[in-house]
């Protein structure tokens, strides 16, 4: 029988540090694009993907995040009361959209420690891993992509997109090799990777963005790769052991990544996402026309 994927991992326990003061008493993945958090984007893409079961890493101070998600029988009380039944809609399907469970992660100690938090509630299941900050707008989402490669695979499956020069080197960067075609060209086969390297010493430039498909072995895997700098236990230090005992592949996604964890990207994604929108697109685009840069 087929493997299916249906639990998404979201690690939302790091500090925000590069949007203080705003993330110093709320989330980072709590920070609005538009009129919407962060995370929701990434939950929204999860569910589109055949995910129907959430897993969110949590640390100190992100209450906000499993109140975002939860019933608010008060707010949804005074806009009965007061008739406005379109917000009532939207904030009901906030709380309906998703079975949600939380891990307390009590240190930050790096991706991999988080992803290995989730061992219990994952069991013996492929799932994805959604790092939110990685909002990404594509007609199919990307996870669905990944989930389509993955059912005919079966195999582990990271999201890549190719960087050019010296950018490549703030990345986790792929040694591949070129598939059969399947997939349009855009499926590869991982044979190596290299943890930010120097751009002159990059295997390609393919690097690994923030969207994974894993098999259940990458737990067994975590739990016997060594710690790196600061304790931390790096998630690209456990695909690389993974990769001595399962074949992975790389998948470029199809649409534009915006690195929300980035102020210029975070702003970028604000503007972007306004001028698709029907009921602020025209008017915010004449304000941008008018502007004196």
């Amino acid at each position: 029988m087929k493997m299916k994927v249906r639990k998404a991992v979201f690690p939302a326990a790091g500090l925000g540090t590069r949007f203080l003061p705003a993330t110093k008493a709320q989330p980072k993945e709590m920070l609005p694009i538009v009129d919407k958090p962060i995370i929701q984007y990434g939950v929204e893409e999860a569910l589109a993907a055949g995910c129907d079961q959430i897993i969110i890493i949590t640390g100190r101070g992100k209450v906000a995040i499993e109140d975002h998600f939860d019933v608010s029988y008060e707010l949804e009380r005074i806009l009965g009361d007061r008739g406005k039944t379109d917000l009532l809609k939207i904030v009901r399907q906030i709380s309906d959209m998703i079975h949600v469970a939380y891990v307390r992660q009590k240190e930050a100690l790096g991706l991999g420690h988080a992803v290995l938090m989730a061992k219990e509630l994952i069991g013996n299941e492929p799932f994805a891993v959604i790092l939110a900050d990685d909002v990404i707008d594509a007609p199919k989402p990307c996870l669905r992509q990944m989930v389509e490669v993955f059912e005919e695979t079966q195999a582990s499956v990271i999201a890549s997109q190719v960087v050019e020069g010296p950018a490549i080197s703030a990345y986790g960067v792929l040694d591949i090799k070129q598939a059969d075609g399947r997939f349009d060209g855009r499926l590869s086969e991982i044979k190596h990777m290299v943890e930010k390297p120097r751009m002159e010493e990059a295997p390609s430039k393919q690097a690994i963005i923030g969207r994974y498909i894993l098999t259940p072995a990458i737990f067994d895997v975590l739990e016997k790769t060594t710690p790196g700098a600061g304790g931390e236990l790096q998630l690209t230090d456990a695909m690389r052991n993974l990769l001595q005992q399962e074949r992975m592949w790389a998948y470029v996604y199809e649409g534009k990544r915006y690195d929300t964890g980035d102020k210029l990207g975070f702003l970028k994604a604000t503007v972007e996402f306004a001028l698709q929108r029907e009921d602020l697109g025209g008017p915010f685009r004449e304000y941008l026309k008018n502007l004196d840069l």
